[in-house]
């Protein structure tokens, strides 16, 4: 197990070190791994069909099965990166239960050390292919950890729920990179430039750095039910499919921490958060920014459709509280 000091964690001084010999060589040494089968694939399948079955509660004139439905009156709104954080989503009944999958559970405990975690309240991504009304998404390059943050701060991670081949969406790497940033940011930016906020975007001079020092972009493949889990320093996107794809990329963002590094106003964000079903970050511990529980459509009205409760309620049980971090683990 990966064991590390609450001084150790909070300064950023710990590392994954090893060798392990299973997937977390690869989260060291690559700045990714695939846990296989972390959940059963019927069971992924299943929470496939959930997320389905919401995306369709907003209209009946949805049909996932004839893609000329596929527009932005049928659907609830998204970001240009097909995620979904409002309607309380993130609170969903099959989103918690998902997030509380043993193996998924098992698997963030091997690398903090722990199994005293929090977990994260974020978005659900479904991308239906091809679109007619809305443009693929370009590469938006960038790491959700600030250049002033060193060492290992946060471990983000992907329940994947649908079959994610060459031509499908998927996570985009660039392996190697997570050892690379900071040297970046130190030798090829302005510090005076840096802010404490927990994502930075590259553009494409910035991004042919990382490529002149032997770094290519990779995408992810993967099946239901496999984990996908990155350091936060690993420069990533969200690839969208190709025209040769008709997969319905479907998948749970979800990140754990130990519960011991949130402050006591952490703490008291997310239950604010989770006591108004509202979205967060990908961090599950600090940098807690708690999304807009009104959705608004793009012309700025206030969808009609927006919803204030989750359309299936999770039961409050002692774990989910205390991965939500309502309930102290001791």
């Amino acid at each position: 197990m990966f064991h590390t000091t609450r001084q150790q964690l909070l300064t950023g001084d710990a590392r994954l070190g090893g060798p392990y010999g299973d997937w977390r060589d690869d989260l060291h040494n690559q700045g990714y791994a695939i846990i296989k089968n972390a959940i059963d694939q019927e069971r992924a399948h299943s929470y496939q069909r959930k997320a389905l079955d919401w995306l369709r509660s907003f209209n009946t004139a949805l049909n996932l099965d004839d893609p000329s439905t596929w527009t932005k009156d049928n659907l609830p709104v998204q970001s240009k990166v097909n995620t979904f954080n409002g309607y309380s989503v993130t609170h969903e009944k099959f989103m918690w239960d998902a997030r509380m999958e043993p193996k998924i559970l098992e698997a963030f405990a091997k690398i903090w050390g722990t199994d005293e975690l929090l977990v994260s309240f974020d978005a659900l991504n479904i991308t239906l292919p091809n679109r007619e009304d809305k443009p693929a998404a370009k590469p938006w390059p960038h790491v959700d950890q600030s250049p002033l943050r060193r060492g290992l701060h946060c471990i983000q991670g992907i329940i994947n729920l649908s079959h994610a081949g060459p031509e499908d969406g998927s996570l985009m790497v660039f392996p190697r990179s997570n050892m690379a940033t900071e040297r970046f940011f130190d030798t090829e930016t302005d510090p005076s430039t840096w802010e404490e906020k927990d994502i930075r975007r590259f553009s494409e001079e910035e991004i042919q750095w990382f490529e002149d020092h032997g770094m290519k972009p990779s995408k992810v493949l993967a099946e239901p039910g496999d984990l996908i889990v990155w350091d936060s320093r690993t420069v990533h996107w969200g690839g969208e499919p190709t025209v040769n794809s008709n997969t319905i990329r479907t998948v749970i963002y979800a990140s754990y921490a130990p519960f011991e590094l949130a402050t006591e106003e952490s703490l008291k964000r997310k239950k604010e958060a989770f006591e108004s079903y509202r979205a967060t970050t990908h961090w599950p511990h600090e940098n807690i920014v708690i999304r807009d529980g009104v959705v608004h459509l793009p012309d700025g009205r206030v969808d009609p459709r927006n919803r204030y409760v989750p359309l299936e309620l999770p039961e409050h049980t002692d774990r989910l509280l205390q991965l939500a971090g309502v309930k102290s683990y001791r």
